[in-house]
């Protein structure tokens, strides 16, 4: 479930470049915006100063969301990625409410923007740097299938609209349309809002295992019951960790076929999911003689070495009890069917090897639960 080195180191080296963009955005947005005395360029430049503490929450979740699986977390650290982004999601929103309510107190603030040509062409370098870094981050997020940094991508495409908002507001105030500023603030933060709540939203459904979209899950049962030797499916659950997706299933099978072939069965189902469809870290296949969903007939059943005892017990009279090679228990409908296997040197024609089979076939039958018996030799 680990990823490789190289796409760990990929992710924090367009990270670290975001950083150093949004670094540099932030210092001339603000700057200019206080010199100017444009509040959405201000806005605009805490945007990018938020973008800044998320490049360094995805390079924090980029190192230990890459590690390998350990003793405390067996199913590795992709979750790292998923808490990240919740914690990212609730950063914007809280700095999204500073900007709106900051641009709702200035709205009717009748304070000229200054230096309007200066504030326009910060905005316009904004808009130009920040489309730049979406292109190369979606490229890198694609590459390395995360969901993180795929959202860190749309962060820069929202930083690059929202300059465009600022640039087309300060535009129009400096046409003669008065508040345009502070209108163009107000929407910068409630696209930032919007941004963080959805981020929080879709993490939030993986924190709590929800399952894969319908259509996948859909595409995963077809697959499941193509394999030979499935009779049907139950228990089918999905659910994502991080980038990947995990997935565990119950299959029903002939219930007499045999440990391997069972095994068998379980492994063809499991490697035709991990190639045939996309993001899929791990399939979990329990094989099932019988359907159990509802509940298990079989649960209550003894063992097999009580039940071995028992056998001792009932076959005391017949003579050749020892020479038992081998007894399979096959538990179904809350009965058990038994097969035992005997020698084939134990008899020299059929009626003495009939004689034998229901002798053994008698006394294991009046043992409780024992339904039905089979001998064999071999």
């Amino acid at each position: 479930m680990s990823e490789s080195l190289t796409e760990s180191d990929a992710k924090k080296k367009i990270t670290l470049l975001g950083a150093v963009v949004n670094l540099v955005l932030s210092v001339l947005k603000i700057g200019i915006g206080w010199l100017g005395q444009s509040h959405a360029l201000i806005a605009d430049g805490f945007h990018s100063l938020s973008d800044l503490l998320s490049d360094g929450l995805v390079y924090y979740a980029a190192h230990h969301g890459s590690q390998s699986a350990d003793e405390e977390h067996p199913y590795g650290h992709a979750r790292f990625e998923t808490l990240a982004t919740v914690v990212l999601g609730a950063l914007l929103i809280a700095v999204a409410g500073g900007i709106v309510w900051d641009s709702v107190s200035r709205l009717f603030d009748d304070r000229v923007v200054s230096y309007g040509w200066l504030v326009i062409g910060a905005a316009g370098v904004s808009v130009l740097a920040k489309e730049v870094m979406f292109q190369l981050t979606i490229v890198v997020a694609k590459k390395t299938k995360s969901e993180l940094l795929r959202a860190n991508a749309w962060h820069h495409r929202s930083d690059a609209i929202s300059s465009l908002i600022v640039l087309l507001g300060v535009g129009l105030q400096l046409a003669g349309f008065q508040y345009f500023d502070s209108i163009a603030a107000l929407l910068v933060g409630l696209m930032v809002a919007k941004i963080g709540f959805d981020l929080v939203l879709d993490a939030s459904k993986e924190l709590v295992d929800t399952a894969l979209d319908a259509e996948v899950v859909e595409r995963i049962k077809g697959l499941i019951l193509q394999a030979e030797g499935v009779r049907a499916l139950h228990f089918l659950r999905t659910r994502k960790m991080g980038e990947m997706a995990l997935i565990d299933v119950h299959i029903i099978v002939n219930p007499m076929i045999s440990v391997s072939e069972g095994h068998r069965i379980g492994e063809t189902v499991r490697l035709s999911i991990l190639d045939e469809v996309e993001n899929i870290a791990e399939v979990m296949v329990h094989t099932d003689p019988e359907d159990d969903e509802e509940f298990s007939p079989s649960v209550a059943l003894p063992l097999r070495a009580e039940l071995l005892l028992s056998f001792d017990e009932a076959w005391q009279d017949l003579s050749h009890k020892d020479a038992v090679k081998q007894v399979n228990l096959h538990y179904l409908g809350g009965k058990i069917a038994v097969e035992i296997i005997l020698p084939i040197g134990l008899f020299s024609n059929i009626q003495q090897a009939t004689s034998l089979a229901d002798g053994f076939s008698e006394k294991t039958l009046a043992v409780k639960s024992v339904t039905k018996v089979v001998v064999l030799f071999s």
